[in-house]
């Protein structure tokens, strides 16, 4: 990075660089909770549930904070991305699953599956839960898009590895969330997980793609 870059490429590094902190501060403060809090299983309960109980507040707090990073990442993306494929929608579309990432925090899941401790194993959904799952499925379907549109924008740059870690992304999300949705537990929710951590990790690498290049 320049030391004498200009105003407009530090703000836009600024921006990007949320895009490369946001998903390792979700899924560490996400998994700690899921490791410590009593009655939560890792391979059953979505880390929704967590938003649920005294100690909700901290998944709730991390789903908007992580929202808002998400979407100055979005923002610090339109900013650097050159104009061409992608450029507009890419960023937009990464910015909706910011928003709905805030959203999943104000319209908290219901609690389910016996967490909190003590709560039914099958619980009528409340409108905040409806909420909650249009929030997410919209945010998850725009990300997945946002992954497509973005590797064919690398593909058309000659960044091919770029590229296929964008559409591998998108395709193992997208199993995640088929999986996850389809109300499956056990291994299904442990692969979503993992789908999770994939795509954190491939919003901090084209942050970073973009933060070395912001001009």
């Amino acid at each position: 990075m320049s030391s004498n870059c200009t105003p407009a490429a530090r703000i836009t590094r600024s921006l990007l660089g949320y895009g490369i902190i946001a998903g390792p501060l979700y899924v560490v403060v996400a998994l700690a909770q899921a490791l410590t809090r009593d009655g939560f299983d890792l391979s059953r309960h979505a880390w929704s549930l967590l938003a649920n109980g005294e100690l909700g507040w901290i998944q709730i707090t991390n789903f908007i904070v992580t929202g808002l990073m998400t979407v100055a990442a979005a923002i610090g993306l339109r900013r650097a991305l050159p104009p061409g494929r992608g450029g507009t929608w890419a960023p937009l579309l990464i910015a909706t699953y910011g928003v709905s990432l805030i959203g999943a925090g104000i319209f908290r899941a219901d609690p389910a599956q016996g967490f909190p401790a003590g709560t039914p194993e099958t619980t009528t959904v409340s409108w905040h839960g409806w909420l909650h799952f249009m929030a997410g499925g919209i945010g998850f379907l725009c990300l997945i898009a946002a992954c497509f549109v973005l590797a064919s924008r690398f593909a058309r740059d000659g960044r091919r590895r770029l590229a296929w870690f964008s559409r591998i992304t998108g395709v193992v999300f997208l199993a995640g969330f088929v999986g996850i949705a389809s109300g499956s537990h056990g291994p299904t929710t442990l692969a979503f997980v993992a789908a999770v951590v994939t795509v954190w990790a491939w919003l901090a690498t084209v942050s970073v793609r973009f933060y070395r290049t912001a001009s």
